[in-house]
């Protein structure tokens, strides 16, 4: 599809995507920005590109897909960065959980002929780094575009046609109602498990080794998404700030709700609520969006079968 992509950015998101770019022939050439050393010799290494630097601008000089892949804060910076570099007619996008921040942050530098197109691929694991990249991470989850106004058709089919091709299924959102609607799938999920963790931590009570002996319990699936990135975790919060706090403050409501219910023993009430959750964890098996095999796949994944 392209003759040069250019990944800025070489983390989860962006190794899966110089691997997926590999193994479709999507680009003749694939260049690799970061900013660490250390972490370019390692995609270097994985042989995960065609070029490799820690200049930003190098990579993406005459590439006609751009895509930042780094924590949301850094998207403006990163913009003002490759600004200089990037040719008439590129698209330029990236893959921030939050989308009227980066928005905000990365299109007054972006040059006039350049097709920016803010893009969210909604597929990751707990894992970080070059080394946790794989080619299937997109396959059957959706990519999520917040276009602006006067945006291209054409480079937003052609942006399209990529991430099918890289598995995924498109959709588009306004920023403000991604961003709302992001705090509720996925930025709140995470705060909660990073609170209940650490609040298990804190209880003199309990032993850090009684929470491992027995993590088998529901603790353990808060501890996978606890284990996420800290610094793009960090980012989230400070960067879809307003829409987490609505939700959280929503959950807060709930909470308290299913306090009274616990305290006045008000059975009917729970099994309502239990019963119209575990409706909503059908509904998302059913969209293909998970597994219904026991310990939520793990064994499969982790364990797969001999050949």
């Amino acid at each position: 599809m392209f003759e040069k992509i250019a990944l800025v950015g070489i983390g989860l998101i962006g190794s899966s995507l110089a691997r997926v770019i590999r193994r479709e022939g999507l680009a003749r050439h694939i260049a690799i920005a970061t900013r660490s050393a250390s972490t370019l010799k390692r995609a270097e290494e994985l042989g995960l590109g065609d070029s490799y630097t820690t200049d930003a601008k190098e990579a993406v000089r005459d590439a006609d897909l751009v895509i930042v892949s780094v924590p949301v804060g850094s998207s403006g910076e990163v913009a003002a960065e490759i600004a200089p570099a990037l040719k008439k007619g590129a698209i330029l996008t990236d893959v921030g959980s939050t989308k009227a921040s980066v928005i905000a942050q990365m299109q007054p530098h972006v040059p006039e002929g350049v097709h920016f197109i803010p893009g969210h691929p909604l597929a990751g694991t707990e894992k970080s780094g070059p080394d946790a990249g794989f080619a299937d991470l997109f396959e059957n989850r959706w990519c999520i575009f917040t276009p602006l106004p006067g945006t291209d058709p054409a480079a937003l089919e052609t942006l399209s046609e990529f991430w099918r091709r890289c598995g995924s299924n498109i959709d588009t959102m306004d920023p403000q109602h991604h961003d709302m609607t992001l705090a509720i799938v996925s930025h709140l999920p995470h705060i909660i498990a990073y609170n209940i963790v650490g609040t298990a931590d804190d209880l003199e009570a309990v032993t850090k080794s009684e929470v491992i002996k027995y993590s088998a319990s529901g603790f353990r699936d808060f501890t996978r998404l606890a284990a996420s990135d800290p610094t793009m975790w960090r980012d989230v919060c400070l960067h879809n700030k307003d829409a987490i706090l609505e939700m959280l403050a929503r959950f807060s409501e709930d909470l308290a709700s299913l306090q009274r219910a616990i305290r006045w023993g008000d059975g009917e009430k729970l099994f309502d609520l239990f019963t119209r959750t575990r409706a909503i964890r059908r509904s998302i098996i059913e969209a293909g969006q998970d597994i219904d095999v026991p310990d939520f796949g793990r064994q499969a994944v982790e364990h797969p079968a001999k050949s």
